[in-house]
């Protein structure tokens, strides 16, 4: 992405930004690359909490509307959806958006090879909203992320580009 829509997707706690921001892989990083990676937690803030459920809402809907129709379940996405919810919790619990999976990889790609029935899924799914409420109920993020450290990091960004620009 061009930096300025990435950093509105941040803003917006959109899910794969966040991810990228928080990945442990890292084959180069500029030093504005760094800067970046060192301010993300001025993305994180309450927006996760809209953002994650109204996505896994909407899409547990789809597929339950799917699957009343007869269409066979698509357990990738339904495994995506869990890892989700799961990562929703820990962002709102403890300002950390978990890339890793450790201990829970073999339950989700369970589910992803269809092996866990799909009601059981969606108790685990109730399960993990339920948390996911009780999470942001307490959690210590701020209502909005740092707009303002944001743009003055993308005014610094444009301000070095032009610089090198020939």
């Amino acid at each position: 992405w061009e930096l300025q829509k990435f950093l509105e997707l941040a803003l917006k706690s959109n899910p794969n930004v966040l991810e990228c921001l928080w990945s442990p892989i890292v084959e180069h990083a500029t030093p504005l690359a760094r800067e970046l990676i060192a301010m993300r937690g001025a993305f994180l803030s309450k927006l996760a909490y809209a953002t994650y459920n109204g996505y896994v809402l909407s899409q547990f809907k789809k597929i339950e509307q799917g699957l009343r129709a007869g269409h066979e379940v698509r357990w990738k996405p339904v495994m995506h959806l869990i890892r989700l919810l799961e990562a929703g919790v820990v962002i709102l619990r403890d300002g950390d958006v978990p890339v890793h999976v450790g201990e829970r990889r073999d339950a989700l790609l369970a589910i992803k090879q269809g092996r866990v029935p799909f009601e059981d899924v969606n108790r685990r799914r109730l399960e993990l909203h339920r948390e996911f409420d009780a999470a942001f109920a307490v959690t210590t993020l701020p209502e909005r992320p740092d707009y303002e450290r944001v743009d003055a990091f993308l005014i610094r960004a444009r301000r070095a580009a032009l610089e090198l620009a020939p």
